[in-house]
């Protein structure tokens, strides 16, 4: 059994590489201007990110609709240590945006269900925010189709994607966890009501047993919707990266 502790300062690096891959929602009205593709060569970057027409993508954001997304949120694992995709799976994504407010949904499913036309399909399927699109042969968790290394780090990575994914295309009232903000130390900036005895210490840190198991514990300074401080702990299975997760309140800011 071993455990590692990361600085805050790597995590947040992680953090900040994870959510500049996922908020490329840009795109999504960039996708309004684009040509019709004049050859087949040009027609694969439509299937790699959606090929809704640009009539549709307007009606979409202009009344209130899901979308298949262009981004692809499996992009961060370029560059991630530690994970990967699993062998002929994928992860793809659907937008929800209307003048108001916008959500999101990410999916993992095999390679030959993530075809433009199937992912459009389950578009019948949708409703409000509340009813996102589940396209055909969907894996139950989005980390189902992640695989790794097994190392502290990779479990570290897999905590804060997971998070980051769960929360992608949200704004406003619809967002949770981008209300937090990673830390090391309690802040100064409120009087703190303590739900349990004070940790002694507030680092990130990876514990990885020798039977393959593994447990992610960190610390987060809610920023809005009440001054909060939050204990996260994830803990992982011998065979997966699909944590299971306990995000505990453990601190009320007073003043």
């Amino acid at each position: 059994m071993s455990v590692q502790k990361f600085s805050l300062a790597v995590v947040k690096q992680v953090q900040q590489y994870i959510r500049a891959t996922l908020a490329l929602t840009e795109l999504e009205y960039a996708a309004l201007d684009m040509p019709e593709p004049e050859s087949l060569d040009e027609l694969s970057s439509i299937f790699e990110v959606g090929g809704l027409s640009s009539e549709a993508r307007l009606d979409a954001a202009t009344h209130g609709a899901w979308s298949v997304s262009r981004v692809n949120p499996a992009a961060a694992l370029l560059k991630l240590p530690g994970l990967r995709l699993k062998p002929g799976l994928r992860l793809i994504s659907y937008l929800y945006r209307n003048p108001q407010h916008s959500s999101g949904r990410v999916f993992a499913l095999p390679e030959i269900y993530s075809t433009t036309a199937l992912l459009e399909k389950a578009l019948a399927t949708s409703g409000d925010m509340t009813q996102p699109p589940r396209p055909e042969a969907a894996l139950p968790h989005f980390m189902d189709a992640i695989e790794g290394d097994r190392s502290p780090v990779s479990f570290l990575v897999a905590s804060l994607l997971q998070r980051e994914l769960q929360e992608f295309g949200a704004d406003g009232q619809h967002c949770q966890w981008s209300h937090h903000q990673l830390l090391d130390a309690v802040p100064t900036v409120a009087r703190w009501q303590w739900q349990i005895e004070l940790p002694k210490d507030f680092s990130p840190k990876v514990k990885v047993l020798t039977d393959g198991q593994a447990a992610v514990e960190f610390f987060t300074y809610r920023i809005r919707g009440g001054l909060g401080l939050y204990r996260h702990i994830d803990q992982y299975a011998a065979d997966h990266y699909t944590p299971r997760s306990l995000d505990r309140l453990i601190a009320v800011g007073g003043s």
